[in-house]
């Protein structure tokens, strides 16, 4: 009973949905409860205390749903709360910032290191500090890019616009012959095309949600959870709010369509603690 358990995955909106796309193209027999928190998004403009409360309050949720491993499909989280979750929690979490940050560094040759994000991801630092722990010698050039997410969430994914506010946010990365691009925002892989387009086809784009599905790979083989099912397993969509244009966003994000999403109180979801 153990093993069948499902997998939970949390987001402040839609945009972990793409990391629950990764880690079901790895984990196709896994199943996954996924919760989004879409009437408190975005997280990015929030205080460090209002982001910890709100992770407690997603996580908890998912806890009740009787998940063997949380992943934390939001940067913001990972680099504010992971910490405070892992103290308060039991079952493995796997955030966003170290899966990205080492496969980063895989990759990289020059070690020279750019990462795009919200506000929040670049302003804590988060990947410059993992990149720099795991390896000293490394630059890391960070940029903030927040229109990215309102962009992804339109759906404008080759659009003149998009590809516009590209070049401006990545021009200066661009100058300082990076090698490697951390997209550090779930959101950010929609855009993949045009921010490869504009910041050259020699460097290598690292989508943590990639990363992170393969340690949460490791992570419950490590521990013996891995499902014995050879089924496809089944994949369940909670909300705390559905905007007008959820569905058609949440379908782009996660590459299939979505049947069966439901709307939790958040009066309930803000008990949980």
């Amino acid at each position: 009973m153990e093993k069948a358990k499902p997998i939970g995955v949390f987001d402040s909106g839609i945009g972990g949905l793409t990391v629950v796309r990764q880690i079901a193209s790895t984990l196709p027999n896994e199943s996954i409860v996924y919760f989004g928190d879409t009437a408190r998004v975005p997280y990015g403009s929030k205080s460090n205390d209002t982001v910890i409360e709100y992770a407690l309050q997603d996580a908890h949720f998912l806890i009740e749903k009787n998940v063997k491993a949380i992943v934390v499909a939001c940067n913001t989280v990972s680099a504010i709360a992971l910490n405070v979750l892992k103290e308060k929690f039991t079952v493995p979490i796997i955030g966003m910032i170290t899966p990205g940050s080492q496969l980063a560094l895989k990759h990289s040759r020059t070690k020279r290191i750019g990462v795009i994000g919200t506000r929040a991801t670049i302003s804590n630092h988060a990947y410059l500090n993992e990149l720099k722990k795991n390896n000293s010698e490394v630059e890391v050039f960070e940029k903030a890019c927040p229109l990215f997410v309102p962009l992804a969430e339109e759906g404008w994914i080759d659009h003149e616009a998009t590809k516009l506010i590209a070049e401006e946010y990545l021009k200066e990365l661009r100058d300082l012959n990076i090698d490697t691009l951390v997209l550090g925002c779930t959101h950010y892989p929609i855009l993949a095309k045009i921010i490869q387009e504009v910041i050259g086809s020699e460097v290598k784009l690292i989508d943590s949600g990639v990363a992170s599905a393969e340690v949460v790979r490791q992570e419950i083989n490590r521990i013996g959870l891995e499902t014995n099912s050879h089924a496809l397993g089944y994949q369940d969509f909670y909300v705390s709010d559905i905007p007008t244009t959820f569905k058609k966003v949440a379908e782009l994000f996660l590459g299939q369509s979505i049947l069966n999403v439901k709307k939790i109180d958040l009066e309930e979801l803000q008990k949980k603690q």
